[in-house]
């Protein structure tokens, strides 16, 4: 008996040469719609499906395949000699080949202006059905989905017959594709309907990027996956320029250097330096050069072998800075033709380009954190400030106090709690991050700031629960603090900023980041 292949497929990328050995392999070629006219236009010979069917495509094509001729040509298995019989008495003809990717609902989605009745149209029915079967029926069917696996399969039909191993992998392969399709169309529809972000079952979607050469340390397999989305101003929109593959602590370390960009805009050209995903420099300027000279002298030893983030184009003045030292990544919205070859010079250096890096990320993004046994999963904290600010001491900061402390407020909500940041000049001077006690911080943020503590500003993650911090700070010359207020003893630490003259404003926001 001549082997059947239905072949029905959006994405056209092989299906021709696929197909032309199919043919040249025995195989009949079953096809519908598109697909068989694109087979048909290239010199393959093609059945129908209605010619299988026995019955026309009805209701503008949306039912074509959900047919018994189809299916249980799909279904039957090879080994039960009720099932072929039951086909050879209906006259059913096996299919032994199943080639079919979905409708593009993603790409349409991803479209400028698309409507609902749009989306909706390209959810598909048939498709998904088919796979599934031959999945179901793999020890008798190939399913193929990506056209990446056309050559194997191909190669494998050459050699007499598919392995089961290939079969097997084929199969689950389906089931991923279908996981990820149906994902990928229920949160659009939960979406649309505005409903709670957190339903009572979740499923998510990713596109893998790239797997990487090893984890966070050498005896770690890892991977980096994109969320499918038309978000143009994260690490997964970026356009690597030159230098080797990303590692996963270089991705970990640049999306933390983005977070701490977004908080600053375009406004002004900033600067930002990261070292472990904590800010070891930051810096603002009235041009890119300057603020990355303020971000640098921030701390010139931890930036070696960091990653900057910069919201302005890279120029010749400053390329010529960034090359004077060893960095893992630069990204920006782009580089001058002179500093790009500059940079490019430096045989280990990544360069990243993405115009939108400074763009704040959206309200309703989602933040998640795998734990072992689950899903930590919360709204992105992308609120700055509360209602208002409120001075809470006998003295109110200065007009120039008050900027350095929103500056030092945006770096610390990004710093890893507890955090304590000191700024002066629009630059950091001492950054204390992820201690087990706010003192600590405040501490290893003095000694990172040395000299430069007297006469710099504050700025606190959380509330102070003792006095102890603000008397540390007065020692040192710090002349104003930032922080969200909210405890017990809220008055223990504002008595002691009166008693040292320091001006201290309450945000009412509090920025844990663990």
């Amino acid at each position: 008996m001549k082997k059947r292949a239905l072949l029905s497929v959006s994405d056209k990328t092989g299906i021709v040469e696929f197909a032309r050995q199919l043919e040249e392999l025995g195989y009949e070629v079953v096809s519908t719609g598109g697909t068989a006219r694109t087979l048909q236009e290239n010199g393959i010979a093609v059945t129908g499906i209605s010619d299988v069917t026995g019955f026309p495509e009805c209701l503008d094509g949306r039912v074509k395949t959900l047919h018994p001729a189809v299916h249980a040509g799909i279904l039957a298995m090879r080994s039960n000699p009720e099932h072929m019989a039951q086909l050879e008495k209906l006259g059913i003809t096996p299919i032994d080949v199943v080639a079919i990717n979905l409708y593009p609902f993603k790409q349409t989605i991803l479209k400028d202006g698309v409507t609902l009745e749009e989306a909706i149209e390209n959810i598909d029915i048939g498709g998904p059905t088919m796979i599934r079967a031959a999945a179901k029926n793999w020890q008798d069917v190939a399913v193929i989905v990506d056209p990446a696996d056309y050559d194997s399969v191909i190669e494998g039909l050459k050699a007499g017959e598919l392995s089961r191993e290939t079969k097997f992998r084929l199969a689950a392969k389906v089931f991923e594709h279908t996981a990820a399709y149906d994902a990928l169309i229920s949160n659009y529809l939960r979406k649309q309907m505005g409903a709670d972000p957190f339903p009572e079952e979740l499923t998510l979607t990713f596109e893998k990027v790239q797997q990487m050469r090893y984890g966070e340390n050498p005896h770690q397999n890892g991977a980096f996956y994109r969320e499918i989305g038309k978000a143009t101003n994260t690490l997964a929109a970026a356009k690597q320029l030159h230098g080797k593959e990303l590692s996963y602590n270089n991705i970990n370390d640049a999306n933390g250097a983005l977070d701490i960009l977004k908080e600053f805009g375009t406004e002004k050209p900033c600067a930002v330096a990261v070292k472990h995903t904590n800010p070891c420099g930051v810096g603002i300027g009235e041009t890119i050069h300057e603020a990355y000279l303020n971000a640098y002298n921030s701390d010139p030893v931890s930036i070696y072998g960091g990653i900057v983030a910069l919201n302005r184009k890279v120029d010749m003045e400053t390329a010529e800075e960034l090359a004077k030292i060893f960095l893992e990544i630069i990204i920006a919205p782009g580089f001058d033709e002179d500093a790009y070859e500059r940079l490019a010079k430096k045989k280990n250096i990544r360069l990243m380009e993405l115009p939108d890096c400074a763009k704040p990320n959206g309200p309703g993004t989602l933040d998640m954190k795998k734990v072992v046994g689950g899903l930590l999963v919360q709204e992105l904290d992308t609120k700055l400030l509360g209602d208002e600010l409120k001075v809470v001491t006998k003295r109110a900061p200065s007009e120039e106090e008050m900027e350095q402390l929103l500056f030092a407020w945006k770096v610390v909500k990004q710093t890893k709690s507890n955090a304590i940041v000191l700024a002066k000049d629009s630059a950091t001077v001492g950054v204390g991050p992820g201690q087990t006690n706010r003192v600590t911080a405040l501490d290893l943020a003095i000694r990172y700031a040395g000299d430069k503590a007297e006469g710099s500003v504050m700025a606190s993650d959380a509330f102070f629960p003792f006095s102890d911090c603000v008397e540390l700070a007065a020692k040192h010359g710090i002349t104003a603090i930032i922080q969200p207020g909210g405890s017990i003893r809220d008055e223990d630490s504002i008595k002691a900023c009166d008693e040292a003259g320091i001006a201290m404003v309450f945000t009412g926001t509090r920025h844990f980041k663990h």
